[in-house]
């Protein structure tokens, strides 16, 4: 057979095998280390690049990779994360198809108990798994920001006969040790894992790099469920990177996927926000000529609620004799946001967001309805959902009087937490 009929046919595979899959969408995590922005929200709720939220972006590789079956197992602070995927994801599959968007908090069926554990989360909603019976199981974290067909990942899944296969980048190995470390021979095989190592393993002919999972796994259903019930009943932390892998290492049969670009022969977009710092640098990210992760592109969009506001409005132009001059460079402003006679560089500005004469905010994000006084000098600041801050405000120049109001990052991020008052 010919070479492209050969790719023809393996795409049509894909194709067909991706509708046999059902994924989990873990979103019920503390996020602890992005506190305060955690206080009253779930991590995969934490709005991002403006208008979406966390959970968004997973949720859009689902559909974008035509996976039709998505239960979002949630837990903690959940309240937001719930309204948001009910208005904005569950009603977009056809259910007379038997396509679905779940959200299923914990239903305590095999024990009165919370999650303990990602394993665990999964091991409580067996039912769920048992009950669709589809031949792949998806397992997915709904607090990364990153762009991938999952049928690709399930064709290579396929291509090597695999009871399971684990998603992961390349990265230097002195970051590496903060990350799970996978271990591989020269055909992709897992032969070690480990949790945030000192001395993270080099990937083999690149002693430089080290393989990080992304926490994204893709398993034969049947072999999963039987190692889920298995763990279930042994002392252990019930999670895959500390129990499930290790386990399943010993098959032969378990795999990585290198989620990686041929054509650059580099690693893709691909980040976990879990601190204040990582998420600050993601968002600033963004707003660059020529950012990393692409919001724009049409071949794979990102999905999220409709919300009904106004176009964003830049007024006054007195740009001369010290006048107003309403004005964003480097940024990005969402609908219903007022530039009213100040100046935004290199911010994030999320919906209903005003900002008032002779302001200057740097390196900022700002979320929904945030109104920034007159005269107030904002940089390097996180502010949260309803806050007004009082004319004449500095925050971002002086970090010994930042920190005895606010949350001070390691890297000298500012924030503000929702709803704060100022005195």
């Amino acid at each position: 057979m010919h070479v492209n009929e050969v790719t023809k046919v393996n795409k049509v595979k894909k194709a067909n095998a991706i509708k046999d899959v059902l994924a989990l969408v873990l979103a019920g995590g503390k996020g602890e280390r992005l506190h305060p922005l955690t206080i009253h929200r779930a991590k995969p709720a934490v709005p991002f690049g403006g208008k979406y939220r966390i959970v968004d972006f997973t949720l859009s590789n689902c559909i974008n990779s035509n996976i039709r079956k998505i239960a979002v197992l949630t837990q903690y602070k959940s309240l937001s994360l719930n309204r948001h995927l009910a208005q904005t994801w569950e009603h977009l599959l056809s259910q007379e198809l038997n396509e679905f968007i779940l959200t299923i908090p914990p239903q305590q069926r095999v024990d009165e108990r919370w999650y303990e554990g990602t394993a665990d989360a999964v091991f409580q909603n067996i039912y769920t798994i048992e009950k669709e019976r589809m031949p792949y199981l998806l397992i997915l974290s709904g607090d990364h920001i990153y762009k991938m067909d999952y049928s690709e990942m399930l064709g290579f899944h396929l291509e090597n006969d695999a009871i399971g296969t684990i998603a992961a980048i390349e990265m230097d190995k002195a970051k590496a040790s903060a990350f799970g470390v996978i271990e591989v021979d020269e055909q992709s095989r897992i032969i070690g894992f480990e949790e945030k190592p000192k001395e993270p393993k080099a990937i083999p002919g690149n002693p430089d790099q080290a393989l990080v999972s992304m926490g994204i796994y893709l398993f034969n259903t049947e072999d999963i469920v039987d190692e889920l019930k298995m763990d279930a009943m042994r002392e252990t932390a019930h999670d895959f990177g500390r129990n499930i892998l290790p386990d399943m290492m010993k098959t032969g049969r378990l795999f990585v996927y290198n989620f990686k670009d041929e054509n650059k022969k580099e690693a893709k977009y691909w980040r976990d926000i879990g601190t204040i710092d990582a998420y600050w640098e993601a968002n600033m990210d963004i707003c660059s000529v020529d950012p990393l992760f692409n919001l724009y592109d049409k071949e794979w969009p990102i999905r999220t609620s409709g919300s009904q506001f106004p176009p964003a409005k830049f007024v006054f132009a007195q740009e001369y004799g010290g006048g107003r001059m309403g004005i964003a460079l480097d940024s990005i402003v969402s609908a219903g946001c007022i530039i009213s006679g100040g100046k935004v560089q290199n911010c994030v500005l999320s919906h209903n967001v005003r900002i008032n004469s002779y302001v200057d905010v740097k390196e900022s994000i700002l979320m929904e309805n945030v109104e920034i006084g007159r005269y107030s000098r904002i940089r390097k600041a996180i502010i949260d959902k309803d806050v007004y801050i009082p004319p004449g405000t500095v925050i971002g120049y002086d970090e010994e009087e930042d920190r005895k109001r606010f949350f001070v990052s390691p890297g000298g991020v500012v924030v503000i937490p929702k709803g704060f008052q100022f005195k």
